[in-house]
């Protein structure tokens, strides 16, 4: 059984300088209370690694106001400007992904896989520095598995064992990254009884949350 704590607690051991994966698409799917909680105790140099930079004032678009962010590595900063002002004026590093490879070497640093080969971003800006590899008279960049030292999940519903599920397209990245941070924090939006939660509707086995965040009152 794992005993839900408080989400001041849940975030004091992420470092400054921390990298953290954050679930979600534009705000769906990511942990609000654990953004706020990062804000509130002022962490700083954070490598932020998500889908999206969001908008001002919402979701990873706060960390991005309040300078915890050093780098970003995502599949787009289209709709925050903020992001894009500091990214121009060299206060923020950002590392552009296409989004199904960053979804694909997140999925592989959980699977411990070596790398990720794909076709997408050959002949662009993605493929600058990056190895390539020919396979059956295709060419393929490669590119490396993308790991945390946090992940930080948000679940439609948390057993005490950890289980955990989603609600429909606020499962996006979660699940994926869940397999692939050192430290799992979690932040359900509901806390049912073990035994609740069917075995196939399980989309993240209780081994590998480390923390679940409790309720606000």
């Amino acid at each position: 059984m794992k005993q839900a704590i408080e989400v001041e607690d849940a975030i004091a051991p992420i470092h400054d300088g921390a990298s953290v994966m954050f679930g979600g698409f534009m705000g769906v799917g990511t942990p609000l209370r654990l953004v706020d909680e990062i804000v509130r105790q002022q962490k700083r140099d954070l490598t932020i690694i998500g889908n999206d930079t969001a908008r001002p004032g919402q979701a990873i678009g706060k960390l991005i106001d309040a300078d915890c962010v050093r780098r970003v590595v995502t599949s787009h900063i289209g709709t925050n400007p903020v992001t894009q002002k500091k990214m121009i004026a060299g206060e923020i590093e950002v590392e552009l992904v296409p989004q199904g490879t960053l979804a694909e070497c997140i999925r592989a640093a959980g699977y411990g896989l070596g790398g990720v080969l794909t076709p997408t971003g050959l002949g662009t800006l993605a493929e600058d520095g990056k190895p390539t590899l020919e396979l059956d008279g295709r060419i393929f960049l490669v590119e490396r598995p993308i790991a945390a030292d946090f992940a930080l999940i948000f679940a439609h519903r948390a057993d005490y064992n950890g289980n955990l599920d989603f609600t429909l397209t606020a499962r996006n990245f979660n699940p994926l990254m869940a397999m692939a941070a050192t430290t799992v924090i979690v932040e359900p939006q509901f806390f049912v009884p073990v035994g609740v939660l069917p075995p196939d509707g399980v989309a993240v086995p209780g081994l590998l949350v480390d923390t679940l965040v409790a309720r606000d009152h």
